[in-house]
């Protein structure tokens, strides 16, 4: 076995999804099942339950993870080692953000961390807001950006940096766009556009229960621009962050539809674990961010 399969294997352990972790590692789905398959016959043992409808880790595959990443994380402070220059720090900080937080919420962070640690390498990757928080749990990011609950997060570190309404989104020039009426009227009356998951979907499946009211869902899909896109054709009204209307490539060509206090405003920001582990070279990059995030407080 070598890092490369080793690293492989991490990730679907975290993922327990062959196409997902196959496209992230640059391999085929069956190229990944074949290694798999490799790494059982080297360890003499099954690491993955597998069937048409999901993969479970084994007990001895839950030991292999943790076996893998420990191998990883030395293999990383090696070679970070190697790049560094006395006590500079260095290594990869992974990052879990959607396509509107990289142009509302990361640059003011972005540019203060670059500025004072430029050996620190950013890999970022990009995704439905709803699936920040399990990101972080399930160790492919150490720092993401969330819809944070009102009642927090029970193990994590929030940084609230915007206080945002949940609004209805129209496309300017489409029959949505002149829609009034209260809140109960335009979701009983008016194609919606609902995130599948998400604090978004909580907050609106709450309210329209609470009110009894029946809402026309014309579609369901998974991140802000999803939706935004599917608005643009005109098959209904988008429910979404107010700031993803004010930043970016949506503040044109769309219209806000207010939802009242009906949906209520939600906090966006920072989240990452309480406790520091890993590797000594990623301690040493989640003590730089916590450095930089306390700045932002």
């Amino acid at each position: 076995m070598d890092f490369f399969e080793l690293n492989a294997f991490l990730n679907l352990s975290q993922t327990l999804h062959f196409a997902h972790t196959a496209e992230k590692v640059n391999l085929s789905p069956s190229a990944l099942s074949r290694l798999i398959s490799r790494l059982e016959d080297e360890t003499g043992t099954t690491l993955l339950e597998r069937n048409n409808r999901e993969v479970k880790l084994t007990p001895q595959g839950a030991d292999f993870a943790h076996f893998a990443k420990k191998c990883l994380d030395e293999q990383e402070d090696v070679l970070n080692s190697f790049k560094s220059q006395g006590n500079e720090v260095a290594g990869s900080l992974h990052v879990y953000a959607s396509v509107t937080a990289c142009y509302s919420i990361m640059p003011p962070f972005l540019k203060e961390l670059s500025e004072k640690y430029p050996q620190i390498h950013l890999e970022i990757e990009t995704g439905d807001p709803a699936g920040a928080i399990n990101a972080v749990k399930e160790g492919r990011a150490e720092l993401a950006v969330a819809a944070i609950p009102e009642s927090g997060l029970s193990g994590f570190d929030t940084l609230p940096v915007r206080h945002t309404p949940l609004v209805f989104a129209a496309s300017v020039g489409g029959k949505y766009e002149n829609v009034s009426g209260s809140p109960q009227d335009i979701v009983s009356s008016v194609p919606l556009i609902l995130p599948k998951t998400g604090l978004a979907r909580e907050r609106f499946d709450t309210w329209v229960s609470s009110r009894n009211v029946k809402p026309v869902i014309a579609a369901e899909t998974e991140g802000n621009e999803a939706i935004m896109a599917l608005v643009q054709l005109g098959i209904g009204i988008g429910l979404i962050p107010h700031i993803v209307l004010t930043n970016g490539p949506y503040n044109k060509g769309f219209t806000c539809l207010s939802a009242g206090n009906a949906l209520g405003y939600y906090e966006v920001g920072f989240i990452q674990k309480k406790e520091i582990t890993g590797s000594e070279s990623l301690k040493r990059i989640r003590h730089a961010v916590n450095e930089i995030l306390d700045k932002m407080r």
